[in-house]
């Protein structure tokens, strides 16, 4: 995976490079900017159309989570989630209020 500055010069020519060697390539397209959004564009185009892959930074972020059930990295990814990933950081914030009120067992009020 390859993100950067410049999507045009920074990017492009080692995802290119690297695709010519034979490697999988993806570029994390909302992690790298060009000079313009047209040049980012036409960028991320030529990319394509030699087979490299475009991704984004949550389909990342996901793909190394894999599932919920890897328990030592889901806290990480709730928090990076809830701080950065717009939509799905307030459906995941809904997510954990509804698996923790599931969680707790309902007690009797105390009288005083």
């Amino acid at each position: 995976m390859i993100a950067g500055l410049w999507t045009e010069v920074c990017v492009a020519m080692p995802a290119l490079q690297a695709q010519g060697e034979g490697y999988d390539v993806y570029v994390v397209t909302d992690a790298s900017g060009g000079v313009s959004a047209e040049a980012h564009a036409m960028a991320v185009q030529r990319m394509m159309q030699a087979g490299i892959k475009p991704i984004t930074w949550l389909a990342v972020l996901c793909e190394w989570q894999r599932d919920w059930a890897r328990q030592q990295t889901v806290g990480e990814l709730a928090t990076i989630l809830a701080e950065h990933g717009g939509g799905s950081g307030v459906a995941i914030g809904w997510e954990w209020q509804l698996l923790a009120a599931g969680t707790k067992k309902s007690q009797p009020a105390q009288r005083g």
